[in-house]
């Protein structure tokens, strides 16, 4: 499993780095694994406010839907617009290309929440 050391994670199974004044959100390889095939990518529209742990969109693979949430509070600022037309880039590249949507955090310092690598390599062991 693919697991970036640069990159925070949400027990949700979201990833986040933060780039200038914007976090970048996506999907852990964990989570796209789990999913399995993903056909259908339903993103919002930019402009709305999310608090912390608030569902934002969600995913659908042939096996189940997978909703996703923010990781941190803040506005929406962009979405990946090419995952409307190409969702299967969630399984090919979920640290990459796949990013699913860009916000810009009320308190970017605010990650307490968020685990490092090895603690999410931790958590994921807990789930078996």
């Amino acid at each position: 499993m693919n697991l970036p050391e640069n990159l925070k994670y949400a027990k949700t199974h979201e990833w986040m780095r933060i780039e200038g004044d914007v976090a970048v959100v996506g999907l852990s390889d964990y989570a796209q694994q789990q999913l399995t095939d993903i056909i259908f990518a339903d993103l919002p529209n930019p402009g709305g406010h999310f608090d912390a742990s608030a569902e934002v969109c969600s995913v659908e693979s042939v096996k189940a839907v997978g909703y996703i949430y923010a990781p941190i509070a803040g506005t929406l600022v962009e979405v990946n617009e090419a995952l409307k037309s190409e969702p299967e880039k969630l399984n090919q590249d979920p640290y990459g290309a796949a990013w699913l949507f860009k916000i810009k955090p009320d308190e970017p310092q605010k990650t307490a929440d968020l685990m490092s690598m090895d603690e999410y390599k931790a958590y994921l062991e807990t789930l078996g």
